[in-house]
């Protein structure tokens, strides 16, 4: 296994997404702490407040595109603006099967890449290996 605890934060709007999620984390046997955002301003405003109170900060974040307020392309630039000094693994997922959502991913230095839901065990065993 990676690292004794792993950090995971998920921003997405459908609740159903999070609960399916949580069950994969659940299954992967890793020690995992998991977080959950509705959109991108909320989960700016939990990493800005993970940072104020030095909080655990996220080793890994699963982002959606398609969320109210602040989209995942919002969040992004909004994450980039803060200059964070710190380097969490960041994974758009999205059910968008469009070629543009995938190669505008690829646009964006600090997002690692671009996963189709539904989200695969193996895959999320995968993400958490590479956070070595």
């Amino acid at each position: 296994m990676a690292r004794s605890k792993i950090n995971l934060l998920v921003i997405d709007d459908d609740d159903i997404n999070i609960f399916i999620i949580k069950k994969i984390v659940e299954k992967t046997g890793y020690d995992v702490d998991m977080a959950s955002q509705a959109n991108g301003k909320l989960a700016i405003d939990y990493l800005q407040e993970m940072l104020d109170t030095n909080g655990p900060f996220p080793d890994l974040i699963l982002i959606d595109i398609n969320m109210p307020v602040l989209n995942g392309w919002e969040f992004i630039e909004a994450y980039e603006k803060m200059n964070v000094d710190k380097n969490p693994h960041m994974y758009l997922l999205s059910s968008s099967v469009y070629e543009n959502d995938i190669e505008k991913a690829k646009t964006y230095a600090i997002v690692n890449g671009f996963i189709s839901k539904p989200l695969a065990i193996e895959r999320l065993k995968e993400l958490f290996d590479a956070l070595d």
